[in-house]
């Protein structure tokens, strides 16, 4: 039986993003497990900004690397975030938006939810 996976809401965890794919397991879901270390839990919509902070952080995700599929991300995309990775965008002022409903709940155990409330995008 498939066990259910749950967003910062409540609700069943609904897709981030099929283009490009994203999520741990590239299935376009910010669901986590065990093998993933970063807990890339936080659906994201990235912006410019945030894109910049991530380089200069160590980690360009703007420059495509085709060996491994990855198209390089711009301003708009949807992509499931590491939970420290936002936090320190977050604590830097770039924190790009989320969406709450494709939000792992495992993001509540590093932030409230009225935070995350903050940085939302409305309901599709």
């Amino acid at each position: 039986m498939e066990q259910q996976t749950y967003n910062v809401l409540g609700t069943r965890l609904e897709c981030c993003c099929t283009e490009p794919v994203t999520g741990f397991y590239r299935d376009g879901f910010c669901q986590t497990g065990a093998a993933d270390v970063g807990s890339h839990v936080v659906c994201a919509i990235v912006t410019d900004d945030f894109l910049l902070f991530s380089r200069e952080q160590g980690n360009d995700l703007m420059t495509p690397v085709p060996a491994y599929g990855f198209p390089g991300l711009k301003d708009g995309d949807r992509w499931c975030l590491c939970a420290s990775r936002w936090l320190d965008a977050l604590e830097h002022g770039v924190a790009p938006p989320i969406v709450l409903a494709a939000t792992h709940q495992k993001m509540l155990q590093w932030v409230e939810l009225e935070v995350l409330q903050r940085y939302a995008v409305p309901a599709d």
